[in-house]
């Protein structure tokens, strides 16, 4: 058996990826107003939040693990995961209101490299 046929290197950034957004989501669980009002977001865009960092996570993996077998619904899943995290990611630099570009590129990496990672799912797919 070629393990490399089965292990592309795109794994190495998937499952960071994935993991930062499960634990983001995870650790938003239970749902609550407070939090919702803590980022000063209603509810409906706050549950969009949570369900979406879980989706998108558990959306990266199973993208990758499925594109042998279905390969255009791993696509879609990995596409539709990654617009996913750059939607979120947008919106969080976008909720801390930063002063300037500058700022988000000096300041907030972590943001930054996330958007970066969702962006290259959300263009690449599995291709």
């Amino acid at each position: 058996m070629n393990l490399s046929r089965l292990w592309n290197n795109d794994w190495f950034i998937r499952i960071p990826l994935a993991v930062v957004f499960l634990q983001q989501g995870l650790f938003k669980l239970p749902i609550s107003a407070d939090d919702a009002a803590t980022f000063d977001l209603p509810m409906l865009v706050w549950i969009f939040v949570v369900l979406g960092e879980i989706g998108a996570g558990i959306g990266i993996i199973t993208g990758g693990l499925i594109q042998k077998l279905w390969a255009n619904i791993a696509d879609i899943f990995t596409r539709f995961s990654g617009f996913t995290m750059g939607c979120i990611a947008t919106g969080v630099i976008w909720v801390s209101q930063p002063s300037s570009l500058l700022d988000v590129l000096l300041y907030d990496n972590l943001h930054v490299f996330l958007w970066a990672g969702g962006l290259y799912f959300a263009l690449k797919g599995n291709k």
